[in-house]
């Protein structure tokens, strides 16, 4: 087996010229709750991502956050190292999936937080989607998700073609991350309209955006409020999130300080509302002109 695969074209209903590896009704992930995070490239996803399911195990849920990005480093605060992705662990088998043990490619981090990184095909080569699919495969034919409660996908940057949008295919709310600026706000609405085409086939629906590293969200809130979104919660640019990320740990293992224990606070707010459910939105975004003179400035 290679890394290329061979992409299905769906029909048009899952977007006009669409181009995407065909999810297997089997490979659908059971009885959790699967989020999947997205938003602009170095925006804070996986520190979002992390310290949610951190929060999610603080109220006594059995998380699996996979992380689907090349650099693997999305469970790096859980876990305080970089693991072996899925996709090293398959070549060093040359794609025998059946010599894998769960052990290979699924580690447990903090809190008993499981961690799994699905890595990414080389550069140039195969397809994001593949790369996903061959994970939840993986954990499903171990029946690594039986005692699973949460699932986090957190998602590459701000791609949004066919082969990165593969985990809204499996998820049931899309979370967007994003700052207060006109670069966060522009990827926001891209992932909406991505967002968008695959709840035509598939379940997954739109919970609303986590404004981060932002001492205002003025612009956030303005621009939701003319495309139908809504903010979930707000992270301010503390000094104690970014030196969290270089001690290798989560938030919840800083020292506890007023506004470390505000942030705890407002994760664990914001894990408790999305297991107890958030209706979905139907936002309909800009487009990219319009977002221009939206958001312009004098």
């Amino acid at each position: 087996m290679t890394l290329i695969d061979t992409p299905t074209r769906f029909t048009p209903s899952d977007g006009e010229g669409s181009v995407q590896v065909r999810l297997d009704p089997q490979d659908r992930i059971g009885t959790a709750k699967v989020f999947a995070v997205y938003g602009k490239g170095g925006i804070g996803k996986s520190t979002t991502s992390s310290n949610l399911s951190a929060a999610f195990s603080k109220l006594g849920h059995r998380v699996l956050q996979i992380g689907c990005d090349p650099k693997h480093d999305s469970t790096f605060t859980l876990t305080k190292k970089l693991m072996p992705t899925v996709i090293d662990v398959l070549e060093q088998v040359e794609f025998h999936s059946e010599e894998l043990r769960p052990e290979d490619y699924m580690f447990e981090g903090y809190n008993g937080v499981m961690c799994v990184e699905a890595g990414g095909p080389p550069a140039g080569t195969g397809c994001g989607g593949y790369v996903v699919g061959q994970t939840v495969k993986l954990l499903k034919q171990h029946h690594l998700l039986d005692d699973t409660d949460v699932v986090i996908f957190d998602v590459l940057g701000d791609v949004v073609c066919g082969g990165f949008a593969a985990p809204l295919q499996h998820a049931e709310r899309a979370l967007v991350v994003a700052a207060n600026d006109f670069d966060s706000i522009f990827a926001m609405n891209r992932i909406v309209a991505a967002i968008g085409a695959k709840a035509k086939n598939y379940n997954v629906r739109l919970a609303g955006v986590i404004a981060n590293r932002s001492a205002a969200t003025d612009e956030i809130d303005r621009f939701s409020q003319a495309i139908g979104m809504r903010r979930l919660a707000h992270f301010r640019d503390l000094d104690a999130i970014r030196r969290s990320r270089l001690k290798k740990c989560t938030l919840f293992e800083m020292e506890p300080s007023p506004e470390v224990i505000a942030a705890q606070q407002e994760y664990l707010r914001l894990a408790q509302m999305l297991w107890d459910g958030v209706d979905p939105i139907a936002a309909a975004p800009m487009k990219d002109r319009d977002i221009f003179d939206f958001l312009g400035f004098e």
